[in-house]
């Protein structure tokens, strides 16, 4: 099964399609080198929560979501559908607390992690398949600001923890307060040669 899995990512991916694969849509409010602020439309994600370091976490849940689009599903037609992907890959630490004081890292404390894939735009919670594996939950995101910090390379916790400490820096120099917990966002395939990588930080204000 998960053979079977990997090879329609990895199909899906180097085909033409993926060229195009849809993000969710936002504005630019501000941007300052590496930093934004973005004002995102409104969106439903498919996510679940899993435990783990944030590399097993990362790749558990990726796994879970990706069975859900790719065909474990039942449609309002009572068939299976096919999703289309799209990027981000968002993964966050579940916690009801976080400090917010330079050094944060992405590291989860004794909890979970959430990580989520957001849904193509055409599609309602009312239009969209319902994931067979109860692990796998459907949710509306109204629309929301976020600051966001980019970055290529790989995404390891030191660098992940290092670069949330900036975003959080920038922030404060700009007297804006953080209202939610950092989010680690992945654009790329595990292939993707570093420098090419979009990596990014994002936080809710």
């Amino acid at each position: 099964m998960i053979t079977r899995l990997c090879l329609a990512i990895f199909v899906l991916l180097i085909t033409g399609s993926a060229m195009a694969i849809e993000e969710p849509k936002y504005t630019v409010i501000e941007k300052s080198g590496e930093f934004e602020l973005r004002a995102y439309s409104p969106k439903i994600v498919a996510e679940t929560l899993v435990p783990g370091s944030m590399d097993k976490a990362s790749s558990a849940g990726f796994r879970l979501i990706a069975d859900y689009i790719f065909g474990n599903n039942t449609s309002r037609t009572g068939d299976k559908e096919k999703i289309s992907m799209t990027a981000p890959v968002t993964m966050e630490p579940k916690s009801e607390k976080i400090s917010m004081t330079a050094p944060v890292s992405m590291k989860q404390t004794g909890g979970q992690w959430r990580v989520h894939f957001v849904m193509p735009g055409q599609y309602t919670l009312e239009t969209l398949p319902k994931p067979n594996n109860p692990v796998v939950t459907l949710r509306e995101v109204p629309a929301s600001n976020y600051a966001v910090i980019r970055f290529s390379g790989f995404a390891g916790e030191d660098k992940v923890a290092k670069k949330t400490a900036e975003l959080m820096a920038w922030l404060d120099s700009k007297g804006i307060t953080p209202t939610g917990t950092p989010e680690l966002a992945r654009y790329n395939p595990p292939w993707t040669l570093p420098f090419l990588r979009r990596n990014e930080v994002m936080v809710m204000y």
